[in-house]
């Protein structure tokens, strides 16, 4: 008899065990797929979670348009807020960390909205190979 009062806990405990392994592994492999999806669409999350919008408001600066962007802007909004924030002065390493983090957020997004106008320009333009003469 207490066999099998030992055996169906085993069973019990497996089966309980298996579902709850099964369905962890379908949300991570949920997870890995919107994290693929998110990161090739380009207007999801970079690598440090801050969206474009965050870093626009974290250097209180305007979105970039297109490829029109102040970048000049840009660059003196983040030294003055960095500077203001070195941990040294009593500022914030965290603070400071999170102004970089949204200069490197726009500045990829610049990156890109060039290398996309660049592209459309090659398709209008069609490719011209640089020719050097010796």
């Amino acid at each position: 008899m207490a066999h099998r009062l030992v055996s169906q806990v085993v069973v019990t405990g497996a089966r309980v065990f298996g579902r709850a392994f099964a369905e962890a592994y379908k949300q991570a492999s949920a997870a890995g797929k919107y994290q693929a999806v998110k990161g090739k669409g380009g207007n999801g999350f970079s690598s440090s979670g801050l969206t474009l919008d965050e870093a626009c408001k974290i250097l209180n600066v305007k979105p970039p348009q297109g490829s029109e962007t102040n970048l000049e802007q840009v660059l003196e909004r983040f030294k003055k807020l960095f500077d203001l924030n070195d941990p040294q002065k009593g500022g914030s390493f965290y603070l400071q960390s999170k102004i970089l983090r949204a200069r490197e957020r726009i500045e990829m997004e610049i990156r890109q909205a060039e290398r996309k106008a660049a592209e459309e320009k090659e398709l209008r333009e069609g490719w011209r190979p640089k020719l050097y003469k010796d």
